[in-house]
This record gives structure tokens, C-alpha cells and sequence, in this order.
């Protein structure tokens, strides 16, 4: 399992997740730069998530839906905002309305996303998700996202060795 701590800082309203991975930063950057391999492993194993479109540049605005097992879907969006490759990569995280535009109901997460070369050509990836403010942060781990995106970084080692099934 890739992720080896995941934390709830309530005083800076973060949420922390540390992974380790059998790959250099730059085979780990490209899970995100690339958008059939970000969708292999984004989103929990029974949400996986698909990418229409994914401009991975500051700036740059990348809608996804994640599917539910019974069909259901989840719409959101990635904006990114710094991009320091392959070092570490800045996006906000939100949800989209039926109409398709970001949903400012719903909270919206500002992501940080460091890359760490260990010994052995192993990467540490630490992902910080801040929130805006407590009760966001209550909302969205009520919705099961410390176990989501666990499960979801759990999928990245089958795709760095090539043995990811394909997904739906």
C-alpha cells in the first residue's frame, strides 16, 4: 500500500497524505500530467474517474466525472495553479453543477502536491488538501474522502508497474 500516513491538521483545516512509490519523481509527475493515466488511479476504486478534457498547465481547467458502482456520477473540476515540474504541482478541487460550471455550493479544496526523491530511485509524494473552512472539511471527510483518496493512491503502484486493470 503506497500510502504510508494520512492526517486531519484541524488547525490549518488540512488534510495530509503521505505515499512512497517504486518510481523517480518524474515517472510519478507524468501520473499527473497525463490524463489516461490520472484517470486510472483518481478516485476511489468503485468511483473511477474519467477525463474529457485536461489542461495541465497554470491555469489550466480539467473537468472529470467519477462513476458510482450503481452508475451514479460525481462532476468536478481541477484547476491548476502552479506547476513546478517535477517537483511539486498547486490545484483547486471543486464540484460541478448540472449545468456543467463549478458548483460554489459545494467546498472547494486547494491541493499542494510535493515530490521527494528517496534512495533507490523512490519518490514520497505529500498531498495537502486545505480547506477553507471547519465545516467544509467536516463535509467532505463525511463523504469518505480520507478513504477515497487512499484507495485511490493505492491504485498508483499496479500503473507504475504496467499490471493496472483497465478500468471502466
Amino acid at each position: 500500500m503506497p500510502v504510508i500516513s494520512s492526517e486531519i491538521d484541524e488547525r490549518t483545516l488540512t488534510l495530509v497524505f503521505t505515499a512512497e512509490f517504486d518510481a523517480p519523481p518524474m515517472r510519478v509527475w507524468q501520473l499527473w500530467a497525463d490524463a489516461r493515466q490520472l484517470e486510472q488511479w483518481w478516485g476511489p476504486p468503485t468511483w473511477p474517474a474519467s477525463f474529457p478534457a485536461h489542461d495541465f498547465t497554470v491555469g489550466g481547467f480539467s473537468p472529470y466525472v467519477m462513476t458510482g458502482p450503481e452508475g451514479e456520477t460525481s462532476a468536478a473540476w481541477l484547476r491548476f495553479t502552479h506547476l513546478d515540474e517535477p517537483n511539486a504541482l498547486e490545484f483547486d478541487d471543486g464540484f460541478r453543477g448540472e449545468d456543467g460550471e463549478p458548483d460554489d455550493t459545494m467546498p472547494r479544496m486547494h491541493g499542494r502536491v510535493e515530490l521527494e526523491s528517496l534512495d533507490g530511485g523512490r519518490t514520497r509524494m505529500v498531498t495537502r488538501m486545505r480547506f477553507d473552512s471547519a465545516e467544509e472539511m467536516e463535509q467532505i471527510v463525511g463523504m469518505g474522502m480520507i478513504e477515497g483518496m487512499t484507495g485511490a493512491m493505492g491504485q498508483i503502484d499496479a500503473i507504475l508497474t504496467g499490471d493496472a486493470p483497465p478500468r471502466p
